[in-house]
């Protein structure tokens, strides 16, 4: 809208020297910016635009790309790429029965595990959706942090937890002794489920009233899926299934880079387990 000579005026900046930038070619700092803005925005893209600068920078590290944890932050701050952030609203799901019999805090906030299937993490979650709440119930095994049981359903009757924990069974069948860890909501203070822990000689913890951090890596899960996957409410029940099928099978226990890992995926995680110590 101006002449180059008024702007340079203004800006102090002389028309020769305008020029001479307009001509000048890229630095070789700004290729190679390019060369890693490139990297970041595919890496975001196959994130599901859910990796903020650290896992970014480790996703850039496994494959062979090095760059400092700032110098990405800036680049991805610049281009506007950033980390979903989380929608908030509620639903109660773990309202206790009265007089039931909690197991004590076995656990007490020691979110550590020596070996898979050790200590599994169970909680509830809600799932919004068009049609009503979605709830869904998870086992996570501690070591690994993949989610070894789950299941869906549009109650929350304690057949919801007793399905999530038939998959881990299943799927995992554990042969050493087994923590369970969960709150103390109705479901998991029902006989049913008291009962298939005690058939399993599974040990039985939970977390004090009201507090969260007691179950904190459970809550990180259900934190991530709602910010990564849950960005509105579904328009269906079977929609809201679909997705968060794939979200845990696909990209959560499989793909997904997990800070407490080492920022790798829990499968990899405990691929590279069962090679330094086979099972015998």
């Amino acid at each position: 809208e101006y002449p180059v000579r008024r702007m340079g005026e203004v800006l102090k900046v002389s028309p020769s020297g305008y020029y001479d930038w307009l001509k000048r070619e890229p630095s070789r700092r700004q290729k190679a910016n390019e060369v890693l803005l490139a990297a970041i925005r595919q890496v975001y893209a196959s994130s599901r635009q859910t990796y903020g600068s650290p896992r970014m920078q480790a996703a850039l590290k496994q494959q062979g790309i090095q760059a400092g944890r700032n110098r990405v932050a800036r680049l991805m701050r610049l281009h506007g790429l950033a980390a979903r952030r989380s929608r908030r609203r509620r639903p109660i799901t773990n309202q206790r029965s009265p007089g039931a019999k909690a197991a004590p805090n076995v656990l007490a906030q020691q979110f550590t595990a020596t070996r898979p299937d050790e200590i599994w993490l169970a909680d509830i979650t809600y799932i919004e959706t068009v049609e009503g709440w979605l709830y869904l119930a998870a086992v996570m095994d501690l070591f690994t942090r993949a989610i070894v049981g789950w299941s869906m359903a549009d109650h929350l009757q304690a057949t919801l937890v007793e399905q999530a924990l038939l998959m881990a069974l299943g799927r995992r069948r554990p042969t050493g002794n087994v923590l369970h860890h969960s709150d103390q909501g109705s479901q998991y203070t029902s006989d049913l489920i008291q009962s298939l822990l005690a058939a399993h000689h599974i040990q039985v913890s939970m977390s004090g009233v009201g507090n969260c951090y007691d179950n904190a890596p459970m809550e990180s899960f259900f934190g991530r899926l709602k910010t990564e996957c849950v960005t509105a409410p579904f328009a269906t029940r079977a929609e809201a299934r679909l997705v968060i099928f794939e979200h845990i099978e696909v990209w959560y226990n499989r793909q997904r880079l997990h800070s407490a890992l080492g920022f790798l995926s829990p499968a990899t995680f405990e691929q590279r387990h069962y090679e330094t110590f086979p099972v015998r």
